[in-house]
């Protein structure tokens, strides 16, 4: 990393000391000065800088080279406000140290998708810090440059996004094949998401140990299942995650797409946050979950398309509905567009910055 980018970088941490800890209280629904602010996708295309690094360098190589992931996990820090940094990397890269045949055509494509028992049982379960110790050596070498500014968030795929994947083949589509196999062999299927959650949990704790404050699991494609099934394959598989995770634990993030319907069954994954997409409003996830998570999200990505001042208008109905209550994290439904305009994530950043958050309302007194 060259000598400006660390200049830059100890001139952000000096004028924002003492604050490194505003995104890990809210994770525990403790009282902040203001919501915190991170980004899905923060370091990605919709930054010209990160643009032109792509112009040196493979998704691939960024992914599995630690001073160009850190190089990119920073870019987003450098030009916003923002409480925390999300390593760079991709759900896929445990997957395939795990023995999966993983290429991006753009999105990842598996040469020989899982459609067998024996092809289950052909996926090892790793010692991460073996297999994929550039992963830890990014986190580390970001947590390091940061300086305690604000912390790192690891991440995993969940199991049954995942499997989603290894057993279609290809992203895109109704992912046929997963949920027909959910029906026609669900015992295979259970042991598939069993095996991705031991590995996901080791690769968990793998980045807990290289410096992560937090992690989260990205459950993008268990919107596809209905109570009942999420409820018999994709929530035990994240509770085995968590189960497996070990001590000590640091604040986790669960977050299912386009999941309105599996919100209050989510509540039960074990996680200390959950993350809402814009299809729900946020005082009404307030209402179903209640005290015992925090919630994150959840600013329509499209919403940014139209500019900084839809961008303040929207984020501020957000807040407005997020409430008094601690236990807030601002941040996009989904990951950022890559033809966001900066404008409006400057406008985002700023009406998080000047809005201090409304007093709790005093609770009503019990009638005598």
């Amino acid at each position: 990393m060259s000598d400006a980018a660390r200049n830059n970088v100890a001139a952000s941490a000096g004028a924002r000391a003492g604050m490194s800890d505003r995104f890990l209280r809210a994770c525990r629904r403790q009282p902040v000065d203001r919501t915190p602010l991170w980004i899905m996708r923060q370091a990605g295309r919709y930054l010209p800088e990160y643009r032109a690094l792509r112009e040196r360098a493979s998704f691939l190589e960024l992914c599995r080279t630690p001073e160009l992931a850190v190089e990119a996990s920073l870019m987003p820090l450098r030009r916003f406000d923002l409480d925390a940094a999300i390593i760079f990397s991709d759900i896929f890269v445990p997957v395939a140290a795990m023995g999966a045949a993983v290429s991006f055509e753009p999105g990842p494509t598996l040469a020989h998708p899982v459609r067998t028992r024996d092809d289950v049982r052909a996926l090892r379960v790793p010692a991460m810090a073996e297999t994929v110790p550039f992963v830890g050596q990014a986190v580390s070498m970001l947590a390091h440059e940061l300086g305690g500014r604000v912390p790192v968030i690891g991440f995993c795929g969940a199991p049954f996004t995942l499997a989603a994947y290894l057993v279609e083949g290809r992203s895109g589509g109704g992912f046929e094949q997963i949920q027909s196999l959910m029906f026609r062999d669900p015992a295979m299927l259970r042991e598939l998401l069993d095996t991705l959650a031991d590995a996901m949990a080791d690769y968990l704790r793998f980045q807990i140990d290289s410096g992560a404050e937090a992690v989260q699991i990205f459950d993008t494609w268990a919107g596809l299942l209905g109570p009942e099934d999420y409820r018999a394959f994709a929530l035990p598989a994240v509770r085995r995650v968590l189960d497996r995770l070990g001590e000590p634990r640091v604040p986790v993030i669960y977050f299912a797409l386009a999941a309105p319907h599996l919100i209050d069954l989510a509540a039960g994954s074990g996680a200390d946050v959950l993350g809402v997409c814009w299809r729900v409003p946020l005082d009404q996830a307030r209402r179903r979950l209640g005290r015992n998570v925090a919630i994150q999200g959840n600013l329509h990505p499209h919403a940014l398309l139209a500019g900084p001042e839809v961008t303040r208008a929207r984020a501020l109905e957000v807040l407005e509905s997020a409430g008094p209550e601690p236990g807030h994290i601002l941040n996009l439904g989904h990951g950022i567009l890559p033809s966001t305009p900066i404008a409006s994530v400057e406008a985002l950043v700023e009406v998080v910055r000047n809005r201090a958050p409304a007093p709790k309302r005093a609770e009503a007194a019990e009638p005598v």
